[in-house]
């Protein structure tokens, strides 16, 4: 009876390991399951992120090049602009230079007319 009691120990202790280790790859495989669900559905959510950015990418690309044609022709407007102010101010400048000359000369004309209408008119 000793040996059989020592038998029946045994697969006593067989059978709670084995129902101990079908329990514990039963919670390993739904572990696993959920695991794998999540993995799927992240790498769903990165597709979806991922696409969305390359497409944000792309249109901030594009304006990037519409804003750098602008950019260039404002530039190219802008230099217009200065020079024709340069070329303003360089005749400003001389007419300023030469105003008092100008003016003497329009007051000799003006004489000069004067003069001649008197000649004309019998004067002398």
């Amino acid at each position: 009876t000793g040996v059989i009691a020592m038998i029946d120990l045994l697969i006593k202790d067989l059978d709670k390991e084995m129902t101990e280790a079908e329990t514990e790859e039963k919670e390993a495989q739904a572990d696993y399951e959920t695991m794998m669900k999540e993995s799927a559905e992240k790498r769903t959510t990165d597709s979806a992120a991922l696409t969305e950015k390359s497409s944000a990418k792309a249109d901030m690309e594009t304006a990037l090049e519409e804003h750098k044609e602008k950019l260039g022709s404002t530039q190219s407007e802008l230099m217009a602009t200065a020079k024709y102010i340069s070329s303003l101010h360089a005749e400003c400048d001389w007419l300023l230079q030469y105003y008092d000359v100008r003016k003497e000369a329009r007051t000799d004309e003006i004489d000069a007319i004067v003069k001649a209408k008197a000649v004309l008119s019998g004067a002398d």
